[in-house]
């Protein structure tokens, strides 16, 4: 427990430069989609999406999960809690989620992705949706009301409705 805060510490700057990483990657996406006719600007942000994923996103998702276990392990009350369950579940979606940013990109370098920007602004939104639920959970200690749960993913199911509406 000794090291309790500094592990801390370290596992929030980890978490907020893999949250930058996933708010961002979606956007470069976007201008990848709606600039494909511009040769130079594409291979410019091919290029960014390369670096922001392999040196950015990679490594920080990784510090803070290994930064995650290691504070579970110096606490192991906090698996006790309900709240706790429910971050981790919202923690597997989201790092699902950071996975599905290779491969878009992997389909975008490629030229092989049939997706236009409507469908990543929508995307962009999604790792908003679970922080949402993965803060509330930390700083309340509580399961929060299932309901709001369901309020954010109905949230998300029609912006996403949205979004692909719009790309038809």
């Amino acid at each position: 427990m000794e090291y309790y805060l500094y592990i801390l510490v370290f596992h929030i700057m980890a978490m907020m430069s893999w949250m930058a990483v996933m708010f961002y990657l979606p956007r470069l996406f976007v201008y990848h989609v709606e600039h494909i006719e511009k040769k130079e600007f594409v291979e410019v942000v091919k290029i960014q999406e390369y670096k922001l994923y392999k040196y950015i996103g990679l490594p920080s998702f990784w510090a803070t999960l290994l930064s995650g276990a290691l504070l579970l392990y110096v606490n192991d009350y906090l698996l006790k809690e309900g709240w706790m369950h429910l971050k981790l579940l919202v923690l597997c979606l989201l790092s699902a989620y950071s996975f599905s940013m290779e491969y878009y990109r992997v389909k975008l370098l490629k030229g092989e992705c049939k997706r236009d920007g409507h469908f990543f602004r929508a995307y962009n939104e999604v790792p908003t949706m679970l922080s949402l639920l993965i803060v509330g959970y930390v700083v309340t200690k509580d399961m929060l009301p299932m309901y709001t749960a369901a309020v954010i993913l109905v949230f998300g199911f029609i912006i996403y409705k949205i979004a692909t509406l719009k790309s038809k």
